[in-house]
């Protein structure tokens, strides 16, 4: 599957250099900047536009937003150009499609829901928003407080290129009303006309109204990107294994990719007498696909939507030969304890994966790392407090089945890490306790800006430790959320709506506003050209290049490209800068 395994890069490299032993020692000590220690905290769902809709930044800086392009007010009332985010009604009575025909706008906005968010049975219309919100963005702290829980919008791959619609962001509402979470959810399974859905996908916060306010101050003391993104269309699953993969997951029986069990298969195309209303999707059903084939549901639509761009795909699509890739949510590989889980039709479980992982090739170079995550407990099975699908190194064989699985840690641990550098990492993931990572229904934005402003204080205590340190904050991705901005369309599998992220550091530019366009191969990027290693694979998407733009910022001329986050930083102050050589390494001397 993998034309050069990511072993043959390491073992190559160290020939060039002389020894394995050199090169090791070599990485561990010098880096391409004075980040020695990079720390990414990763919340859950929630688009750029639901969290920074409102924001203003510094004099000087610019951003797009929902304000900047007209569609709101500052007080959150619709704007000018508030018809730009008018959501459209569509047919779909055959087969599945991305740009389905159009039937109108609503009248108004489908009255949200509270799923599961208030304790109430799904399908309860949330009246404390009203039954005639105008169609389009609205206000969730106009109608509730900010620390109020809300409902989850649908946010899964298929629903979500139907949600983008071409880039036209219009079928955001509509897809939540046709389809929502799928049919085989359970209990109880969303049922054609009651999906248990509808308008919470448009839902904003202000930052101007005081919503937001830590990440606002955040922003405007340090640096963030208004052009970065979910790696792939959907959900938690994929978007964390892509976090430290940049490539998708797939079904297999230890030597090669293989088919899944049948139920377990996606088929978006409608189910007979119904408007969008998949044959096989959700929770506790489909999600594989196998996108090499055009014959399979759903997949003809999407191939034939990238073939209309103006220039080619990632890897002709990223769809390796009769592989069934995960594009869902299904539990990992093994348990916490290392034990591979059961696999059959009724064990919704993606097995072990091979595919090479960051932390593979971290350690490869004796660079050290750690996942940390709330409710992992050093001894004894994870507290309610833990999300096993957003812990995707479990996934790994490489990983649970070798003393690097010792690398995955509570966030207790963390917090007496992080008070030496000694101790501290040179790369941590951290995911937050569920009840703080904002996941919506679950958790509250403000415990996630808490939770944030809490790590980054530990760190900051340290003076040595934050003197090298960037913190990264993003989610996992936007949780079906109404955004504006720009996808650029990598492969089969994304990318997905913009998503926040904050570049925390003594070396980020202060109040700066960064356009250029990521995702989270990015952040692998930065770990890369930081620690002197190579893409994890031939088709992982670190292997593309950093965009260049002319005219429009947000938009590389030379599609598909991936940003390296360098950008954030200003390197050239307290006596570090940039040599001639781009790839000069750093020494640090004091």
């Amino acid at each position: 599957m993998f034309r050069r395994s990511l072993l043959s890069r390491l073992v190559l490299g160290a020939l060039i250099a002389g020894s394995t032993s050199a090169v090791m020692a070599r990485d561990h000590a010098q880096t391409a900047t004075p980040i020695k220690h990079l720390i990414v905290i990763v919340g859950e769902n929630h688009t750029f536009d639901n969290l920074f809709a409102t924001f203003k930044p510094r004099h000087g800086q610019f951003v797009t937003n929902l304000l900047s392009e007209g569609i709101i007010k500052a007080d959150g009332s619709p704007g000018p150009n508030f018809k730009q985010a008018m959501q459209q009604t569509a047919s779909v009575t055959d087969r599945y499609s991305p740009t389905p025909e159009q039937s109108g706008a609503y009248s108004y906005l489908p009255q949200p829901a509270t799923t599961y968010a208030l304790g109430v049975p799904p399908g309860v219309p949330d009246d404390r928003f009203p039954a005639d919100l105008p169609d389009g963005p609205f206000q969730i702290t106009d109608y509730v407080n900010y620390d109020a829980h809300t409902g989850d919008p649908a946010h899964r791959f298929f629903q979500m290129w139907q949600q983008y619609d071409g880039g036209k962001m219009d079928l955001f509402a509509w897809v939540g009303v046709t389809i929502g979470v799928g049919g085989q959810n359970s209990p109880p399974a969303p049922t054609p006309g009651n999906t248990y859905q509808g308008g919470e996908a448009l839902g904003f916060y202000n930052m101007q109204e005081g919503d937001a306010s830590i990440f606002n101050n955040f922003a405007h003391q340090y640096a963030i990107s208004d052009n970065y993104h979910q790696a792939v269309m959907g959900g938690t699953g994929a978007n964390f294994l892509a976090l430290v993969t940049g490539d998708v997951g797939y079904y297999t029986d230890g030597n090669g990719p293989t088919m899944p069990p049948a139920n377990q298969i996606e088929n978006p195309d409608p189910q007979q007498g119904t408007n969008n209303f998949y044959t096989q999707d959700g929770y506790g059903g489909g999600s594989y696909v196998n996108c090499s084939d055009s014959s399979q549901p759903g997949v003809a639509a999407i191939d034939q939507y990238l073939r209309s761009l103006p220039y080619k795909p990632f890897n002709k699509g990223n769809c390796a030969d009769n592989t069934y890739y995960l594009v869902n949510n299904y539990n990992l590989g093994y348990d916490y304890k290392g034990d591979p889980r059961k696999l059959g039709s009724d064990k919704f479980v993606l097995p072990p994966q091979t595919i090479p992982t960051i932390a593979d090739a971290l350690s490869a170079r004796n660079i050290s790392w750690k996942y940390y995550i709330g409710g992992r407990q050093p001894n004894g099975a994870p507290t309610n407090e833990y999300c096993g699908i957003c812990d995707p190194l479990t996934g790994f064989t490489s990983i649970m089945t070798t003393s690097q699985k010792n690398n995955l840690q509570g966030m207790e641990q963390f917090y007496q890490d992080v008070k030496n550098p000694n101790t501290l990492p040179a790369v941590s993931y951290i995911r937050p306790f569920e009840s703080d990572a904002g996941h919506p229904a679950d958790a509250t934005v403000p415990d996630f800006e808490k939770f944030v402003q809490n790590v980054v204080q530990r760190v900051q205590a340290n003076p040595e430790v934050w003197r090298h340190t960037a913190i990264l904050v993003t989610v996992d991705e936007g949780g079906g959320y109404y955004d504006s901005g720009y996808i650029q369309p990598i492969d089969f599998f994304g990318d997905g709506t913009r998503i926040p992220l904050i570049a925390i550091s003594p070396y980020a530019k202060r109040g700066y506003v960064d356009h250029s366009y990521a995702d989270h191969a990015s952040i692998l990027k930065f770990i890369e050209r930081n620690w002197g290693l190579p893409p994890l694979s031939d088709r992982s998407r670190d292997n593309l290049p950093n965009p260049v733009t002319r005219h429009d910022p947000y938009v590389p001329v030379n599609r598909p490209a991936i940003d390296d986050l360098m950008s954030l930083f200003n390197f050239h102050h307290h006596g570090w800068g940039w040599g001639q050589d781009d790839d000069q390494r750093w020494n640090d001397q004091d």
